[in-house]
């Protein structure tokens, strides 16, 4: 897109000695660089450090004599450039070129003047003066002049038709001015270097191909100029650009999405950009969502499947914590809640098939297909009653598990490999009791462990040793914090089944000595002190 020349650059040394260096220009097919190098705007709003502080060399005559022997090779270098300018240049000297009133504009060219005034103790590696012509030498008519930050300022020689036609903001500042004078100033310029890019950016034929190689930063700085500057043309081309690059990392997503937003509130047409990032029709996220967890939910390849849930449950959380979200999470409440009666029924199915497997002339290929269908249902399931803990929802899930007692009476006629499956639920639902994650009613909690508590503590031994995600610790907790929360009566019944389990199969039964403690002191301590304590009332 563009090309590297070596301007030259003379610098003022104090005392009349000069010194001459190749400086970089970029200059485009048009025949112009809209400035003459980032460069030269980054490091002249940089402060200036006085050069008292280094040390001074300690040998004057050395010095003098590196000069001398530089500055014929400047002489020399500067002879070799021909009579014809370059299409750019960058030249420091001590006062600013001036345009000339030539009426002909020919094809786009910039040259461009630094000014900087000598110093005698200090020398500044940059001006913090710029001057930057449009179009040939000598054919501009009109000047621009802006005041940037720290003194900066740059004086643009540029055609008032072409800016006129361009852009609405200097159609007016023109028409305002009439033809009483030549120069505009700006004061307060903000980003002085994009300002005169876009500006290069009127004489522009190819505007996309210059864009095309900007990042998307830059690209933003150039659309608030253009937007200031009411350059419409450009504004379309920095959409049309954003609306093809990729955007890198969320930041950056940010930055686009809240400045194209505030191009729609000013009435300009955002539409093409937006749709990357907001559906047009209204229920898309509702659709998306089902289908998503749909693929899910019948996918039969472990890996995939494992890594996807994990995921969609991570965008999940991510989800809920966003403010101004419940009127969305209702309705994936009730999608959730339809997939998990449905792994349900599937659930109930499998069961009555497993259980009719064990006949022996059943194929033992077709009981393997229904254990691992049962393996499948169940981590689904566990998935599903996951993601409605995460979203405080899950209390009507801990009702609809309580009430699969057809379930539970089969669950004992299946082996333990087929069936350990269903107690990991029941232990979850168990730990988010026992958490305060999910908060159902004093019957559920009671039919819970009169329905579930029994097969879990039948498959508790392989549970410990055969099912790597289970937490032993973490499930007793739970089992003894939910007993807990009822009526001290049911306490009793619960604990006293336990304690005849517990004393036949020892560790492969929960040790839930801890609720038991609990229930003890409640039951044979208080009372003692409730009965002493009204005593001592009647006393008094």
């Amino acid at each position: 897109m563009s090309d590297v020349r070596l301007g030259k650059v003379v610098e003022q040394q104090g005392q009349g000695q000069t010194r001459i260096k190749n400086v970089p220009i970029a200059v485009t097919p048009e025949g112009f660089w809209c400035c003459p190098s980032p460069v030269v705007f980054q490091k002249g709003l940089k402060v200036q450090t006085p050069l008292n502080n280094k040390p001074k060399p300690s040998s004057p005559p050395l010095l003098s004599k590196n000069t001398a022997h530089k500055i014929p090779a400047s002489v020399t270098e500067r002879r070799a450039v021909p009579a014809a300018p370059p299409p750019s240049r960058l030249v420091v000297a001590s006062d600013v070129q001036k345009c000339s009133d030539d009426p002909e504009r020919p094809p786009a060219a910039a040259s461009v003047a630094t000014t900087e005034r000598p110093q005698r103790n200090k020398v500044e590696t940059l001006p913090k003066k710029v001057a930057i012509e449009f179009g040939e030498a000598g054919s501009c008519d009109m000047k621009v002049v802006l005041l940037g930050k720290q003194g900066f300022c740059v004086k643009l020689s540029v055609h008032r038709d072409v800016l006129r036609e361009k852009s609405s903001f200097f159609a007016e500042k023109f028409s305002e001015l009439g033809g009483i004078s030549s120069c505009l100033q700006i004061e307060d310029c903000e980003d002085v270097e994009i300002y005169v890019e876009t500006v290069g950016l009127m004489y522009c034929k190819e505007m996309k191909q210059r864009l095309m190689k900007q990042n998307v930063s830059r690209i933003l700085r150039i659309l608030k100029v253009a937007e200031s500057l009411g350059f419409s043309s450009c504004i379309q081309s920095c959409l049309d650009h954003l609306e093809a690059v990729p955007w890198v990392g969320e930041e950056e997503e940010e930055k686009v999405v809240s400045t194209v937003l505030r191009l729609k509130g000013e009435g300009i047409g955002v539409n093409p950009v937006l749709k990357r990032v907001s559906p047009e029709i209204s229920n898309a996220q509702k659709d998306t969502l089902s289908h998503i967890l749909e693929l899910v939910l019948k996918s039969n390849e472990e890996r995939g499947r494992r890594e996807m849930k994990s995921i969609v449950l991570k965008l999940l959380r991510e989800n809920n914590s966003l403010p101004g979200s419940t009127g969305s999470a209702d309705i994936c409440n009730d999608m959730i809640y339809r997939s998990c009666r449905s792994c349900l029924d599937s659930l109930l199915s499998l069961f009555k098939q497993a259980a009719e497997a064990d006949v022996p002339d059943t194929p033992s290929i077709s009981r393997e297909s229904i254990l691992k269908q049962i393996a499948l249902e169940a981590d689904n399931l566990s998935w599903l009653l996951e993601i409605l803990v995460d979203k405080q929802a899950a209390d009507e899930f801990a009702l609809m598990w309580a009430n699969q007692e057809e379930l539970a009476t089969l669950h004992g006629k299946l082996p333990i490999v087929a069936r350990y499956h269903i107690s990991c639920i029941s232990g979850r639902l168990y730990v988010g009791i026992g958490r305060g994650e999910l908060l159902p009613s004093k019957n559920t909690r009671l039919s819970l462990l009169q329905t579930w508590l029994q097969p879990l503590i039948n498959d508790y031994n392989w549970l410990q040793h055969g099912c790597r995600s289970f937490d032993r610790k973490l499930v007793e907790e739970g089992i003894g914090r939910t007993i807990l929360t009822l009526p001290l009566e049911d306490q009793q019944s619960i604990l006293l089944s336990w304690v005849g389990s517990f004393l036949k199969t020892g560790d492969g039964c929960p040790n839930l000595q801890r609720a038991f403690e609990v229930w003890w002191r409640r039951t044979f301590v208080r009372p003692y002190m409730d009965g002493q304590g009204n005593d001592a009332m009647q006393d008094s």
